[in-house]
């Protein structure tokens, strides 16, 4: 059996072409700008690594901070997958984390943090403890586990390959780690669904020092959206292939749609130079998904675990506004979105096109 069909075969697709061609599908609301770019990285202290398994489309990606970064989380989906973000409240005790994971694999994938666990503990990274450490590592699943074979997904092993490919320099984007697998505008079905990926964003907030980025792996039920223009930049298409369906207008003339509870998810970490707080960065975690809620429409639905994590390392030298951070974090979080489904690339195979190839980007 042909790789196509056999990977047609697991999903239950029929046995016909459904990605439509350049000429078909042609963006319809036209080339969009890119959003500013930077990356997560370029705050000091974090480095970002991918794992991306070549079997299927899944993987996963880490966040280091070395000298420990203090955090908050916030959850608005119904269906989130998520290990230790109890550890985030202001209330209990740990007041920093090593690491954080973004994985694909659904609740299968949260076993990748078990080797950034182990990779952390061989370089003595940790919450110290007599004379060892226990690594401090939160994270979050989205579920991609129909794309391609249900069986592969992310476990120990690439989890401590992702943190061994850490580096502080720019990071990938588009069908990489946490984002290989992701999919946006599943409310009409797989037939009319879209592929999204991983985005990164940052930006350096005038003469103050501070630097606030952020990363996302864009799984979402709904339509990613341009939040400057309101147009459409990927998501469920229309019956005929050639445009978008456009999900909110649908649901808001009475379309009644059935949602796959726990099939979704955008997860995603914001970040800062800037010392805060627990207390403050949850804060700062609950006013960055109103990134999510511009860019993403429809978002925080039952069939989704919309997670942020929110990291502050701490290495700049002054003393920043909560309220302003957080601000500009949900601004920094719809740019990171948006860039997650540009740069995006098709998978012909599972009939699964992207805005990138079809609207002359390169």
């Amino acid at each position: 059996m042909k790789r196509r069909e056999f990977t047609r075969n697991l999903l239950g697709l029929p046995m016909v072409a459904v990605l439509p061609s350049e000429a078909a599908f042609a963006a319809p609301n036209g080339p969009l700008p890119l959003p500013e770019g930077g990356s997560i990285t370029d705050v000091r202290g974090l480095k970002v690594g991918h794992h991306t398994l070549s079997t299927r489309p899944t993987g996963c990606t880490v966040l280091i901070c070395e000298n420990g970064a203090t955090a908050g989380v916030d959850v608005r989906g119904s269906a989130p997958g998520t290990r230790e973000t109890d550890l985030l409240s202001p209330t209990n005790s740990v007041q920093q984390v090593q690491a954080i994971l973004l994985s694909g694999g659904s609740a299968y994938g949260l076993a990748a943090a078990t080797g950034v666990v182990r990779w952390l503990e061989e370089h003595n990274l940790g919450f110290k403890i007599g004379k060892g450490v226990v690594p401090i590592v939160p994270a979050a699943i989205l579920m991609d586990l129909g794309v391609g074979d249900f069986k592969i997904r992310p476990g120990d092993e690439e989890g401590y390959k992702a943190c061994v490919a850490a580096t502080t320099g720019p990071v990938a984007e588009g069908n990489v780690g946490a984002g290989a697998g992701a999919t946006i505008g599943k409310m009409f079905g797989p037939k009319f669904t879209m592929k999204s990926g991983l985005g990164t964003a940052s930006v350096k907030i005038g003469d103050t020092g501070i630097v606030v980025g952020a990363l996302v792996a864009v799984n979402a039920v709904g339509d990613v959206v341009d939040p400057h223009s309101g147009k459409i930049v990927a998501g469920a298409r229309s019956e005929d292939g050639k445009g978008y369906r456009d999900s909110m207008e649908a649901i808001m003339k009475g379309y009644r749609v059935v949602v796959q509870n726990g099939a979704n998810t955008t997860i995603g970490v914001v970040a800062t130079n800037a010392p805060f707080t627990k207390t403050q960065m949850t804060k700062i975690a609950q006013m960055a998904h109103d990134g999510y809620a511009r860019a993403i429409n429809p978002v925080h639905t039952m069939g989704d675990g919309d997670t942020i994590f929110a990291m502050s390392t701490g290495t700049a030298n002054v003393k920043a506004d909560v309220s302003a951070i957080g601000a500009i974090a949900a601004t920094v979080m719809s740019r990171a979105i948006v860039r997650a489904a540009m740069q995006a690339t098709s998978l012909p195979d599972l009939g699964l096109p992207a805005y990138r190839d079809y609207a002359g980007r390169p």
